[in-house]
């Protein structure tokens, strides 16, 4: 089995997702083979061929012009899967490509058993694992599904990819995100609140833990998308990404999505009333408990009470 790895970068460097589709090789058991459009000066970690187009002549992103350049890559490499990060370049471009090679598409790809993507469900709360008609397929793996054990310190060897295809769209640069109330990447310590608190109205325990132990008070997707807690506090893949030196999950489950977000803390206690909860994985410390009623008990102690 080989594998066409879709590398990305911005603004001249070439981003850190690379590791993610190398990891997901190693778990399929592919071997593989990468395209970037990018410079020689920045180079992905990478043991293997790069296939690299000159992004000073193609861009960073070009649609039409990037996707003939992979369709190239394709007819000469015959790979059995083409994977892409989810990213706002992945998820643009991958159904470009499964459209011209007629190939099935599957996305945010959060694992791979028995030869077959494995996709999430139900919000996260389940998995399925799903089978392709055609024989090449193309994914888009989600953000943090995928790591790798040790950081790589091998440069690719490179093969420099032309065409002359030419699109209609022009890219213009990036434009930064307005950024929210509260920049949970400099907290060092949070405490977020998951679908476990309840309700809107058990926020405020949340939010008085963080408060005693000089931190702030963050929240899962769900949480957010309940309008419980504004999205500015979003801890995950679609919110922010942080590395505190303590994090407290309070009611969370410990979908895929927000360990992506989180994994880099230092410490992590979690607070469930399922044992068997994901979280309890990466937790250093797993509190079995009530957060209703664990969280205002922990605050008075802290709090000398």
């Amino acid at each position: 089995m080989k594998a066409l790895l879709i590398a990305e970068t911005r603004e001249g460097k070439s981003l850190a997702s690379s590791a993610e589709l190398i990891a997901f090789c190693k778990v399929a058991g592919a071997d593989s083979v990468m395209f970037m459009a990018g410079t020689t000066t920045d180079l992905p970690d990478f043991d293997g061929t790069l296939y690299l187009a000159d992004s000073e002549k193609y861009g960073e992103y070009n649609p039409v012009v990037h996707k003939q350049l992979i369709l190239d890559v394709v007819e000469k490499e015959k790979p059995d899967m083409i994977v892409f990060s989810h990213s706002s370049y992945g998820w643009d471009l991958a159904p470009r490509v499964a459209y011209s090679l007629g190939a099935a598409q599957f996305s945010e790809v959060a694992g791979f058993e028995d030869g077959a993507p494995v996709l999430p469900a139900c919000n996260s709360k389940l998995r399925r694992k799903v089978q392709a008609k055609s024989e090449l397929i193309v994914l888009t793996l989600q953000a943090g599904a995928f790591g790798l054990g040790e950081e790589l310190d091998t440069k690719p060897t490179v093969v420099p990819v032309d065409t002359d295809s030419t699109g209609v769209i022009v890219f213009e640069g990036y434009e930064q995100a307005e950024e929210g109330g509260v920049d949970l990447g400099k907290a060092e310590v949070i405490v977020s609140a998951g679908r476990g608190i309840g309700g809107a109205d058990n926020v405020g325990i949340v939010a008085d833990l963080a408060k005693a132990l000089g931190g702030e008070y963050g929240a899962s997707r769900p949480v957010v998308d309940a309008e419980w807690v504004e999205h500015a506090r979003q801890v995950g893949t679609t919110g922010q990404t942080v590395s505190p030196k303590l994090y407290v999950a309070c009611g969370i489950s410990g979908a895929i999505q927000h360990l992506a977000g989180m994994k880099k803390s230092e410490f992590v206690v979690a607070v469930n009333t399922d044992k068997d909860a994901p979280i309890g994985e990466v937790a250093d410390v797993l509190v079995v408990a009530d957060v209703k009623q664990f969280l205002p008990e922990l605050t008075q102690k802290i709090l000398g009470g």
